[in-house]
């Protein structure tokens, strides 16, 4: 046999696990489908769905024509979740204990997106609050003199 047909019959597991393994092998999308999801785990889709009943880490939204899509973080713990359970040998009830044990991961710095600035940082709990601030008396009457100058200069 020549060198070409060893190449075929040669055994590789990875060639059992189709898709990425990591993180940071996803496509830089905010949403992916679970079509999409599927295909890039190399997961079954209605193993998807039922990880989603057993995992709260997968917890996709519905949109209005309930299809699901999933965020990047819920793609990332699908693929936590199948090295666990595949690679890791854990049954789902330890994979779950596991991933609940694991401690938060601390707020990624800004990244930019594709509409601007987007802040890993969590929303304040009560936004009312910011905008409730009273101004100083004296603030207010160097807004107006820089406003004015500024209408100054815009009209000359």
């Amino acid at each position: 046999m020549s060198d070409l047909s060893d190449d075929l019959l040669r055994f590789d597991p990875a060639d059992l696990e189709p898709g990425i393994r990591t993180a940071e092998e996803l496509p830089s999308k905010l949403y992916f489908r679970i079509g999409e999801v599927a295909k890039l785990t190399g997961l079954k889709q209605h193993v998807l769905r039922y990880w989603e009943t057993e995992f709260p880490a997968v917890a996709p939204r519905k949109m209005g024509s309930n299809h699901r899509m999933y965020r990047r973080k819920d793609v990332e713990a699908v693929l936590e979740i199948k090295h666990l359970l595949y690679e890791k040998r854990y049954t789902i009830e330890g994979a779950r204990k596991h991933l609940e044990t694991k401690p938060k991961a601390a707020p990624k710095p800004a990244k930019r997106g594709s509409g601007g600035i987007v802040s890993a940082l969590p929303m304040p709990k009560q936004q009312s609050n910011l905008f409730m601030v009273t101004p100083e008396p004296m603030a207010d009457a160097r807004v107006k003199q820089e406003l004015r100058a500024i209408l100054k200069i815009l009209s000359d």
